[in-house]
């Protein structure tokens, strides 16, 4: 992000636009609220349209999604807690859990939401479950039974302690109404959007908007919000003049690559008096993947902990970041679980950072800025997303910060996509990159460091690797939590050790708000908030 009316990271942004009072004609959805003479309807601006809701596939919007549909369980900061499943209990082995359902639940269109009604929305999902391989549970389950009506197991051939929390993601494992399916199934595409949730999807205009009403019957009793409007606009300086002019009242980031509203301008607003300014505890970490499989100067630890120590997190995240996120010395944040261990703090030290690679045999030769060693020059590449203001401004800082240490980077900017298939492929040395966040996290990142899609050639080549992915292998299985603690411990200060991933920021979600509206809150993910529990003085 540039100072100054540039953006915050994020994948998308979602602004609501308070409409009460509101006489734009082309508001279409605001313009009928106002004929039926709704109050305080919440509107939120999309940069994209909410796409197809299928709970059951990947398309569609999940901030709109968590309104909509609802899973068993739900994670909280406190653990894992009740939501469509009122209790459960889990077997010996670990490979049985048996849900007990909550009675008098319905879905939106009126069809009871039962045990049946469970074992047909997890067998769709199984169904294609080729699609679901990055979710591990989706590899574990080997049958659902309906014992009675409001009683489901789940059998698994394997223990696996994320089951509970990959059950409470946004998807896929959340409920659809059987009467939605096409020939009982939903991976070829879905008759309806009918789900438990606290909203309904009541309209939709494809790129234009769509409205949620509250669910009257919810069994958590009816959102006192009525309505809610995603409209798609612009983002940037469109959603700041509507800020400015009062059209827009709420935005909320999820913080995950592309450019939106600047920071200062926000603080602004919040300067106002009509704003309060909210911000979650970190969601996500931003880093960079260093491919210790490369056969190039970055398969060495002493070149990745001298780039480490030439990383300036305060001016990061205090100057290009405006304070919307804050430093970060590991690959995790302490309040993700099972990460709030001791790891070695490596500070920005320029003078340091030289000194590793001077004893490494990384030597300035005949006045040159390149370090040379074995006739190889000290010059690695570095990937980012091209979309990304802010990456190619830090890139840039980081980029400064090397050549005083005679590393020399090339910056190559590229869709998000590219710089994705090339930490797939290993065709890189270095690469902007973030952890999967709250509530995929640990477990989903540290599953990756493995996979051939994802962080294999990142990890593949420091030594003591098959011990490394041996734990890995081990942490989801192990029933006894100590030994959990113990392995994930080990699993996290290895790849610390070994620098592979070179943690930038940790990123959180911020919210603007109107001072009149309470019940704001965050969950534990990313991508959602419970309107639910919003409303106004």
């Amino acid at each position: 992000m540039k100072h100054s009316r540039n953006a915050l990271s994020a994948i998308f942004i979602l602004f609501l636009i308070f409409s009460s009072g509101c006489s734009d004609s082309g508001n279409e959805p605001a313009a009928e609220a106002a004929k039926q003479g709704q109050a305080r309807e919440i509107i939120y601006a999309s940069s994209k349209d909410i796409n197809d809701m299928n709970p059951h596939l990947y398309s569609g919007s999940m901030p709109a999604q968590g309104m909509i549909y609802e899973s068993l369980v739900e994670k909280t900061e406190d653990g894992i807690k009740p939501l469509l499943a009122e209790s459960w209990d889990i077997s010996e082995d670990g490979m049985s859990y048996t849900f007990h359902l909550r009675h008098g639940v319905t879905f939106h269109d009126g069809s009871p939401f039962n045990a049946e009604a469970v074992k047909v929305n997890i067998d769709a999902v199984q169904a294609n479950a080729e699609r679901h391989a990055w979710i591990k549970l989706s590899t574990k389950i080997k049958e659902v039974r309906a014992t009675d009506e409001y009683t489901v197991q789940l059998l698994l051939d394997e223990p696996y302690y994320p089951t509970l929390l990959e059950l409470s993601m946004t998807r896929p494992y959340v409920f659809l109404s059987p009467k939605d399916f096409i020939n009982g199934q939903t991976k070829d595409g879905v008759a309806g959007y009918d789900g438990t949730g606290p909203y309904r999807l009541a309209d939709q205009k494809p790129e234009q908007y769509a409205v949620f009403e509250a669910n009257e019957s919810y069994w958590g009793g009816a959102p006192q919000v009525k309505r809610i409007t995603a409209k798609v606009l612009p983002s940037g300086e469109t959603t700041l003049l509507a800020l400015q002019k009062g059209e827009v009242n709420f935005i909320f980031t999820d913080d995950r690559g592309a450019d939106g509203v600047d920071v200062e301008a926000m603080q602004s607003l919040v300067d106002s008096g009509r704003y309060q300014l909210l911000r979650s505890k970190p969601m996500n970490t931003k880093m960079i993947a260093a491919n210790s499989s490369s056969t190039g100067p970055v398969h060495e630890r002493a070149v990745r902990l001298a780039l480490w120590h030439a990383v300036d997190r305060e001016t990061i995240a205090g100057q290009i970041l405006h304070g919307a996120e804050s430093p970060a010395d590991s690959l995790f944040s302490g309040n993700v679980e099972y990460a709030d261990i001791p790891l070695a703090k490596r500070g920005y030290d320029l003078k340091h950072a030289a000194e590793l690679l001077e004893d490494a045999g990384w030597k300035l030769e005949n006045g040159g800025e390149t370090r040379v060693k074995n006739g190889r020059q000290l010059a690695l590449k570095l990937y980012y997303d091209a979309a990304s203001s802010s990456q190619k401004t830090e890139a840039e800082l980081i980029q400064s910060a090397a050549k005083t240490i005679g590393m020399k980077l090339e910056l190559i900017g590229e869709q998000s996509s590219s710089v994705a298939a090339r930490r797939a492929s290993g065709d890189y040395d270095l690469l902007f990159n973030q952890t999967w966040g709250l509530a995929y996290d640990p477990q989903s990142t540290v599953s990756a460091f493995t996979a051939e899609s994802s962080y294999a050639r990142t990890t593949g080549g420091i030594e003591g690797v098959e011990e490394l992915y041996a734990k890995i292998g081990k942490v989801t299985g192990t029933r006894d939590e100590e030994k959990r603690k113990a392995l994930y411990k080990e699993i996290l200060t290895t790849v610390h050790d070994e620098a592979v991933f070179i943690p930038i920021t940790h990123g959180s979600m911020a919210v603007l708000a109107p001072n009149d509206l309470e019940g704001v809150a965050f969950k534990q993910t990313q991508f959602e908030l419970p309107f639910e529990l919003m409303h106004f003085k």
